[in-house]
């Protein structure tokens, strides 16, 4: 099967254009809702999906995604769902990459190397461990590997040139960026500032850089675009997300910021 993240960053730079990554977690509402949200993102603009694994204590994540795990488990979200969910979506999609984001403890509770086939089985092109540093991952980096998946791997502003060897051995798909120190969903990121840092990296990698953390606007996405392979958008979508549990928003609404992040780019 074709790599589907790097069938879609190659077009991407075919098309001289930077991509948008969309992130939601995996039952927020509710699972139908979250369903139609999924399977519409790719047809309002996303080029890449992250789907959080919804988890009670996401130590890197900010209020809004804190939130959006909080009402994922109460409407009963767990890993089965999860990659239930992206069976649902890859039966009318099987070209947009989808990459699962989240924590470690819900692996391993589920079982990990069972989890890695499964996660492949069901479509899952890549996984995102935010608290599992490479010096540990092995235990799921190797059948993930077996099973396909690519271990997309985070740098941050504090990686400094001997950690950045250790972080690109074993990565592959695409480097998450962190651009702020702190939690999702709280500053905002600096093109200026970045665009150094990503020299640096690009001098010993050839994998696409996606920039997250801190981009909560089309216009603060069309910023980073310029420096970047791909854009990360999750705080302001997931806050869309919890309005439409209170009833201040539908999901049409999420569907119309997705586009607006889309044009900007």
């Amino acid at each position: 099967m074709t790599n589907r993240i790097a069938q879609r960053f190659a077009d991407l730079k075919a098309q001289n254009r930077t991509g948008l990554i969309t992130f939601i977690t995996a039952g927020d509402p509710d699972r139908e809702t979250s369903q139609g949200i999924l399977n519409d993102l790719p047809k309002n603009g996303a080029d890449l999906i992250e789907l959080g694994m919804a988890f009670s204590d996401p130590m890197a994540d900010g209020l809004a995604i804190q939130l959006a795990s909080q009402r994922a488990l109460k409407s009963g979200a767990a890993m089965k769902q999860t990659l239930e969910m992206v069976k649902s979506f890859r039966a009318n999609d099987t070209k947009t990459p989808l990459v699962l984001m989240g924590y470690y403890n819900p692996i391993h509770a589920y079982g990990t190397t069972r989890f890695a086939i499964d996660a492949a089985q069901a479509g899952v092109d890549g996984l995102i461990i935010v608290d599992l540093p490479p010096e540990e991952d092995q235990e799921l980096s190797d059948p993930a590997h077996d099973a396909g998946l690519d271990i997309i791997r985070l740098i941050t502003p504090t990686t400094n040139a001997e950690r950045l060897t250790k972080v690109l051995d074993g990565a592959s798909g695409f480097l998450y960026y962190v651009a702020i120190t702190g939690v999702t969903g709280t500053a905002s990121a600096n093109a200026g500032q970045l665009r150094p840092r990503l020299d640096r990296i690009r001098k010993q990698t050839n994998l696409p850089i996606a920039i997250g953390f801190g981009i909560k606007s089309p216009q603060g996405a069309a910023t980073l675009s310029k420096v970047s392979d791909a854009v990360v958008v999750g705080s302001s979508i997931v806050n869309t997300i919890g309005d439409i549990q209170n009833g201040s928003k539908t999901t049409q609404d999420v569907a119309i910021q997705v586009r607006d992040l889309a044009a900007a780019l």
